[in-house]
């Protein structure tokens, strides 16, 4: 009886155990992440305007159809980046993610920001830089200081009504994303 009892609870942590390293290990694996997706989209320095989801359609992104997409990848290797520009006077977020599709920083129209988005964003080594004023920026800037180089930002907009989309759509193609000159 006891020796029936002590193999079914080995059997039972062996199972455990196996099933969170299958749990674990299997994103790694993964071929196509969002990551991957995103490297396949011509946003590198600019920011791309992403076409509208349609309900029902595929949405390898799982973005939301209500809503109007703007997405700038970066690579602070080759120097600080930075977001410019000015939204439209809705609801609008920002958020930057890593290559893990981590956020590193976000912030929405309700932090007080108003329309104006002016981001600076740094690596460890630009912010030590940037400390030391061996980086000249232009006052008013947003300082985030992200742990890794290869990020994306994600701006999102929110029509109040679906025909003000292609306007708020038209606002967010000027606004600029990617390393100054």
């Amino acid at each position: 009886m006891i020796r029936t009892l002590l193999w079914l609870i080995g059997g039972l942590l062996l199972g455990g155990v196996i099933h969170i390293v299958t749990i674990l290990t299997l994103p790694l694996l993964a071929e196509e992440t969002t990551w991957t997706r995103i490297m396949a989209l011509d946003a590198e320095n600019r920011l791309l305007v992403l076409p509208p989801v349609q309900p029902g359609a595929p949405n390898p992104l799982h973005l939301d159809p209500e809503l109007s997409y703007g997405l700038c990848r970066i690579d602070l290797a080759q120097g600080p980046a930075y977001l410019s520009g000015i939204l439209p006077d809705a609801f609008w977020s920002v958020a930057i993610y890593d290559d893990a599709g981590i956020v590193t920083y976000s912030t929405t129209n309700r932090d007080g920001i108003g329309q104006n988005v002016e981001l600076g964003i740094f690596n460890s080594d630009q912010t030590r830089l940037l400390a030391q004023q061996q980086i000249d920026i232009k006052e008013g800037l947003l300082v985030v200081e992200a742990a890794s180089d290869d990020l994306f930002i994600l701006v999102r907009l929110s029509p109040p009504h679906d025909v003000m989309r292609p306007r708020f759509e038209q606002e967010l193609s000027r606004i600029t994303c990617g390393q100054r000159s």
